[in-house]
Formats: C-alpha cells, structure tokens, sequence
C-alpha cells in the first residue's frame, strides 16, 4: 500500500492510503504502485486518479510536482 498526501496552498486536499496513483506527467502519464522506484517529477495540467479500497477518486489539477519515496507518494498541485 501508499501512502499518498495531496496538498495544494489551499489546503490538504487528501491524506490517506491508496493502491495506486494516476499522474499526469509532463513527459506523459504514469502510474505509481507499491514499491515504485524513488521519483520526482512535474505535472501537467490535467486528472489525478488515486485507488483506495473503496474506489477511484479524481482531482483536477492545473500543474504541480510529485515526490516518490519509500511509498510515500506526495503531490504538490494547483488545482483547477
């Protein structure tokens, strides 16, 4: 499982723990599951997608940046 924060200067939009993550990267989309190799990375303008157990939750989001680290998955967006 992941740990998966989402913050925005807003507020904390999510903090909780997912199966998996859907991130619009700027060099295309990726997924990050359980064991991902360590990353950061931008983002581009578009959809997050995050599983928990319940089900899929997105989020909108205008750019921002993701850190990957020992499944801790942290996302720093400008949602739009």
């Amino acid at each position: 499982m992941l740990q998966l924060r989402i913050v925005s200067p807003e507020k904390v939009e999510y903090d909780g723990v997912v199966e998996s993550v859907l991130v619009p990267g700027t060099m295309g989309q990726f997924e990050i599951l359980n064991d991902h190799a360590p990353i950061i990375s931008t983002l581009q303008k578009g959809v997050v997608e995050y599983a928990t157990k319940e089900g899929k939750t997105s989020l909108n989001i205008l750019g921002g940046f993701v850190e990957v680290q020992k499944n801790l998955v942290s996302l720093c967006v400008e949602i739009g």
